[in-house]
């Protein structure tokens, strides 16, 4: 019963994914500059932003109206019962105003505090990346496993800025130096969520950044458990949806890279 429930909450979620992907798609380069706003400073949300959100919301709330939800545009409810969902309807907003093809549709299902279900689209190349916990990561229904690279100096990192926290930019600069000298070669697509399911996927093999939100990290971090990887925080917990902070990879390389974070990190940020 319960296999056949979290099924139906997957289902749902894979719906809601789609479907604000084609709104997503329908708009891309159609955006005017009264369709932009300023959340903060560097942080922008387009109307298309608002759309997905709506579509994804309405979506679960006619399957599951006691849920509650959080949602990075427009519902924040406190985590007040059994499930919540968390949404990032599009993440890579920036990348998705200029027309820069990486951004993704993120939406987790947490059970009293535990990621229970994941998908992140790709409405661009038609990539979904689902999981269930204790089921496996798929993407397209085919499994996906974490890449089985061992050694740093042939692993490729994925990352972000810390454009919300630029304050921050100095110690984020000396993790990067330090790791871009002990590995392959470092990339920055603009979508954590994106980040997170290529790892999953074994095509890249760690991820790390800061100051990140909830909903950017909530599906992808399950991906890669569910891949046969590590996720944690910048002091090796479990707590990076709260903190922001997040390293993940495969097995080999999530250590390495989180020792060389804790280091430069220590004392300067919640883990």
């Amino acid at each position: 019963m319960q296999d056949e429930l979290t099924n139906a909450f997957l289902k749902t979620a894979v719906t809601a994914a789609r479907r604000a992907g084609e709104i997503i798609i329908k708009n891309l380069g159609r955006l005017s500059a009264s369709d932009v706003q300023t959340k903060q400073a560097f942080d922008f949300v387009t109307k298309v932003d608002r759309w997905s959100e709506s579509v994804i919301l309405q979506t679960i709330q006619e399957k599951f109206p006691s849920h509650s939800f959080l949602a990075e545009e427009t519902l924040k409810q406190a985590d007040t019962g059994t499930y919540r969902w968390i949404i990032d309807p599009l993440d890579g907003t920036t990348n998705y105003i200029h027309g820069y093809p990486v951004f993704s549709v993120s939406i987790a299902l947490e059970c009293r505090g535990e990621i229970i279900a994941a998908v992140v689209f790709d409405p661009l190349r038609d990539e979904l990346f689902h999981a269930v916990r204790g089921s496996g990561a798929f993407l397209n229904d085919q499994e996906i496993r974490v890449s089985g690279t061992a050694a740093l100096a042939g692993s490729l990192i994925a990352t972000g800025f810390p454009f919300k926290a630029k304050d921050m930019i100095d110690l984020y600069l000396s993790a990067f130096r330090k790791i871009f000298f002990e590995v392959s070669d470092i990339r920055r697509a603009g979508s954590a969520a994106i980040d997170l399911a290529y790892v999953a996927a074994g095509r890249c093999e760690g991820f790390f950044e800061l100051n990140l939100g909830p909903w950017d990290m909530a599906a992808g971090s399950l991906l890669i458990t569910e891949a046969g990887g590590t996720v944690t925080d910048f002091g090796g917990g479990s707590d990076f949806l709260s903190t922001g902070n997040i390293v993940a990879g495969n097995d080999h390389i999530q250590p390495e890279v989180l020792a060389m974070i804790r280091n430069i990190f220590s004392g300067s940020v919640d883990k």
